[in-house]
Formats: structure tokens, C-alpha cells, sequence
């Protein structure tokens, strides 16, 4: 049932919705709806949201088979590949605006980080070698342009400056390094790794495990510290329930792709103590709230937390079946998200967040950051993690 309702849900409601987003005129995909489910044709595409949706065509193409979803992604390609890229200094802008001119020339690594995720995935459906070379190229401009000796920096200008960390630090910080940053350069060299078996990108992803264990978890606390300075001391009592529960389950996919054994090892008690934690500390209401700053939590339940709640509490259940709660839990979650986080109004996806008395908030339905990767990834991932285990 629940894995059946998931499928119907990628295929009758997030596929049809992102489709229908295509900018058959300009390239791409429109980077905006409102909360009226009007679509504003002339904002700028965020590189980042296209990066996600050609992820998430790929994937929907490789999980499904369905030719036409190729389409869609090659769509996606060709936009990334033609207007995302900065052709004189490299790497991908912050987005480009709606008939694809540079818009925001900021480098982010980030960024430069997802458009790997995203081209390594396409490869892989598509067995395309140009979209390989592009990723390959930004890898470089990640090792060689955005790297100190404690490990990655982030905000750059266009010609790779540095330059203040405005677009991921938030909670009134400024952070020269950041948790999420590590965390999606992880995730995006793991997708590399496993089209490639690169071993430049196992190495990296050793390095960025090691930041994990070393730096960023806080052993006593049982989290991940978010917000640090360039040395990787925090700089900010936050506790990320989302960002912890996605980590859960992409530090253990990325040492089980790597393969490697004393890795595996190191890895997989902390994130079964983080999955502890957060059903512990945040799973409440049959959903997951939002943070916990300096002892008070946000009880919101936003779109992109839940979605990773279901999928970090299924892999904490896989990895031991004995414990049925977190099995129990990502179907419970995945109850709250049918009920409460999809937008049932027709031609609509789901609401960015709602309150604690399940109310939506008029936030867009579409804009930079809200995406179908978060949401999408849930259903692929449910999907073939039940297939692996038939």
C-alpha cells in the first residue's frame, strides 16, 4: 500500500506537474508560480532548479523507462548546458534570466556541486559523454577554485573571487562554511563516483566523511552543527532536524557506493544515532518540525523536511529491521504529507510548509529553491528500495 500510493503519487501528480512547466518558447523551465497558482513567465531561472529538475527527469526516466520522461530531461540538459554555464570563467551562475542571459553571476559551490549531481544522474540515462565532461569540468572548478586547507569554501563572484556568504547562511549568521554545502558536495560526488568509479572522487568523498565525523557532528549532542567559520567551529546553537535526517540516510549511501569497509564502519553508528535522535527529538504529530535554535524548536512542518523524514526513516529501519518504529514512522509521515503537504488543487504540487495546526502558508509553489528533487527523490527512493528488497 504504502509503497504503491507513492508510485501513484510520482507518476499522477509530480511528473504531470513539472511537465507542464516546460518553456516550449525560451528554454528550460519556468522558475516561478505563486501561491494562486499563477505562473510568472518572465522571472529568472534559478540554475539550481533546473540542475534538480534535470535530476529529477533522469531519474524518473531510469526509474519508470518511460521514453518521453528522457525528453523532458534532455530538455533540462540543454538548457544547463547552454545558458547555465559560464563559458568564460567557468563553473555555473546562480541563475540566468527567463530567455536565459546571465542574471545573478554569483559562484557558489553549492551550486557548482548540484549541476554535478544532476549531469552525472543524466549520464547515466542517457550515456551521454558530453554531459560527463561538463560535470568533470565543474568537479575541477571545485577542487581548484574553491578549496582552503580545512576544506571547501562556498560564495564566490563571477571570476571566483570570494565574497560574503549571504545565500547559505541564514538565522541571522554569516557562515564561511556550512554544513548543507559539505553535505550536497557529498551527495553530488557520490552520484559522480558511481557513474565513474573515479578515484580522485573516492578519495574526496574519504576527505568529506572525515570533515563529517571530525568536525561536524557534535559527538555529545548527537547532531550535526550547521553554521562555521573557516576553521569548522560553529558558530550558531541550531539543530537542523531536516538537514540531520537527510544526512542519515546520504553519508550511509555514499560509504555503502564507495564500497569501502573501514568507511562503512565509521559511518553507519553515527547515522544511526542521528535517525535515533531525531525520532526522539522531532518526530512529533506524526510529522517532523523544522529546527531547534538555542533550545526553541520551529514548529513548522515544511515540504522538503518531510519528504526526507520518510526516506531517513526507512533507511534507518533497513539497516535494522528489527526496529519497526521507523518503518512505522515513514508511513505515518508519508500519511501526514498525503493529508496535509499536497496541494490538492488542481495543477498544483505541494505547499511549501504549513503550521502546527496544519494550516498552508501562501508561499510560491514554485521558485528557486523549491523544487521537485526533495519530493521526488522521497518516491524514487521508496520505490527502489522496496524493489531491492523483493
Amino acid at each position: 500500500m504504502f509503497v504503491s500510493e507513492i508510485k501513484d503519487h510520482l507518476t499522477d501528480k509530480l511528473i504531470p506537474f513539472w511537465e507542464n512547466l516546460k518553456d516550449e518558447e525560451n528554454g528550460g523551465y519556468y522558475g516561478y508560480m505563486d501561491y494562486d497558482l499563477n505562473v510568472v513567465k518572465d522571472y529568472d531561472k534559478g540554475c539550481i532548479l533546473n540542475s534538480r529538475i534535470l535530476w529529477f527527469f533522469s531519474n524518473a526516466y531510469m526509474t519508470l523507462g518511460q521514453e518521453e520522461l528522457k525528453e523532458y530531461a534532455e530538455y533540462a540538459y540543454h538548457f544547463l548546458r547552454d545558458k547555465c554555464l559560464d563559458r568564460e570563467y567557468g563553473g555555473v551562475y546562480w541563475s540566468v534570466t527567463f530567455d536565459g542571459k546571465p542574471a545573478d553571476t554569483t559562484k557558489h559551490t553549492y551550486n557548482q556541486a548540484f549541476a554535478i549531481y544532476a549531469l552525472s544522474s543524466y549520464y547515466d540515462a542517457t550515456k551521454d559523454e558530453e554531459a560527463l565532461n561538463i560535470a568533470k569540468s565543474l568537479q575541477n572548478v571545485i577542487e581548484e577554485r574553491c578549496m582552503d586547507e580545512y576544506g571547501y569554501l562556498e560564495a564566490f563572484n563571477r571570476k571566483f573571487e570570494p565574497e560574503e556568504n549571504d545565500k547559505l547562511s541564514e538565522n541571522g549568521v554569516i557562515a564561511e562554511k556550512t554544513m548543507n554545502t559539505l553535505l550536497h558536495v557529498f551527495e553530488a560526488y557520490t552520484e559522480f563516483y558511481r557513474v565513474t568509479q573515479d578515484q580522485r572522487t573516492g578519495d574526496r568523498l574519504r576527505f568529506m566523511m572525515d570533515i563529517f565525523v571530525e568536525k561536524v557532528y557534535n559527538k555529545e549532542l548527537g547532531r550535526q552543527e550547521v553554521f562555521f567559520d573557516r576553521t569548522w567551529n560553529s558558530i550558531l546553537d541550531l539543530y537542523s532536524y531536516g538537514h540531520d535526517i537527510e544526512t542519515s540516510w546520504l553519508m550511509d549511501r555514499g560509504a555503502q557506493i564507495l564500497g569501502d569497509e573501514e568507511y562503512i564502519a565509521k559511518i553507519s553508528p553515527i547515522t544511526a544515532e542521528i535517525a535515533e535522535n531525531i525520532y526522539q527529538r522531532a518526530y512529533r504529530d506524526h510529522s517532523l518540525l523544522n529546527e531547534c535554535e538555542k533550545g526553541v524548536d520551529n514548529t513548522r512542518r515544511i515540504w522538503w523536511v518531510q519528504a526526507e523524514t520518510v526516506v531517513g526513516f526507512f533507511n534507518a529501519y533497513q539497516k535494522n529491521p528489527d526496529e519497526k518504529k521507523f518503518l512505522q514512522a515513514a508511513e505515518d509521515v508519508w500519511d501526514y504529507i498525503k493529508t496535509y503537504m499536497v496541494d490538492k488543487r488542481e495543477g498544483s504540487e505541494w505547499f511549501w510548509y504549513v503550521d502546527a495546526d496544519h494550516q498552508p502558508a501562501s508561499e510560491p509553489i514554485v521558485e528557486p529553491w523549491k523544487c521537485p528533487y526533495h519530493n521526488g527523490r522521497m518516491c524514487m527512493e521508496v520505490i527502489r528500495r522496496m524493489k531491492d528488497a523483493e
